[in-house]
């Protein structure tokens, strides 16, 4: 048993796989805890897909693609922003034309500029091509982020549950929402290198959301979040690398069975397990056409 934990990390394609993904595993759940709380999950896929401009505009200029997939992944959001000051338009129908314009125009620019990006690194990661550079850069994001999240905790979490008392005790919300932008592209940018701009929702979603059923406060939920993203990220690593399977998908599936399982077996709020557990069963049974009709 313990030679199975040890023979992968002679390899250090599978040492930096695993750094990586720690460190992607701690700072998703901590930041997707804030958009889970406000109802806005989907708002990292749309920046997910809104930074592929930037990356191809880096690429053809020749330049570091942090730059111009933070600025591209901003721009989307603040047109977003945008679209809903300036007419009657939903966040979610603002969102989604968005997100395609923006995947849109990255595909064509891609095909303009003739540019050598690997479509399917990018949709779906390579853990297991990451460099010591790459981890260094993703660690200094981490910190970043995570610094920021501790000096700034009242003013997000007030931001976060009442924003109309925010803006009338003073708080600069225009600013705080910005910030808040930088750090959802941040993040994003961190971890697109781990499961790709199609898979990151799930980990920004994921071990959050498993921790959301167990626990009732929010910085339980980050702290909790963080450690189910670690160990998502780290069981994934291993079950790729001895199954001979893509490491991005393996990670978000890890962390979608512990959702699933919390999801049934939570203490307070598990399907299975809640308050009247016999009530429960019986719901989920007569759901799926398998309980026994009740007698008139």
């Amino acid at each position: 048993m313990l030679n199975l934990l040890i023979e992968p990390l002679n390899y250090e394609f599978m040492r930096n796989a695993i750094a990586i993904g720690i460190l992607t595993g701690i700072l998703c759940p901590v930041v997707g805890s804030y958009l889970i709380v406000q109802r806005m999950a989907l708002l990292g896929d749309v920046i997910a897909h809104c930074v592929l401009p930037g990356l191809s505009i880096s690429f053809f200029l020749g330049v570091d693609i942090l730059i111009g997939a933070f600025a591209s992944g901003i721009t989307g959001a603040l047109i977003i922003a945008w679209i809903r000051s300036q007419s009657r338009v939903k966040v979610d129908a603002a969102m989604a034309l968005t997100f395609s314009s923006f995947f849109a125009l990255g595909v064509v620019l891609i095909t303009v500029l003739r540019n050598k990006i690997d479509l399917d690194s990018f949709l779906f990661g390579d853990i297991l091509g990451v460099t010591t550079t790459d981890i260094y850069r993703t660690l200094i994001i981490a910190l970043l982020i995570l610094c920021a999240i501790r000096i700034f905790y009242k003013e997000l979490l007030f931001y976060t549950f009442d924003q109309m008392g925010a803006k009338a005790l003073g708080l600069p919300v225009d600013t705080i929402y910005f910030g808040f932008m930088a750090v959802i592209t941040l993040t994003i940018i961190a971890s697109m290198q781990a499961v790709g701009v199609i898979l990151v929702i799930s980990l920004l979603v994921g071990p959050a959301l498993t921790a959301y059923l167990l626990v009732k406060e929010l910085h339980h939920m980050m702290l909790l979040g963080a450690v189910i993203g670690a160990i998502a990220s780290i069981i994934g690593v291993y079950i790729s690398y001895y199954n001979n399977l893509p490491s991005g998908p393996a990670i978000v599936l890890v962390s979608s069975t512990l959702f699933l399982v919390a999801f049934l077996f939570s203490p307070t709020q598990g399907v299975l397990t809640r308050p009247n557990p016999n009530g429960s069963i019986e719901r989920v049974l007569r759901h799926l056409g398998l309980a026994r009709p009740t007698k008139m």
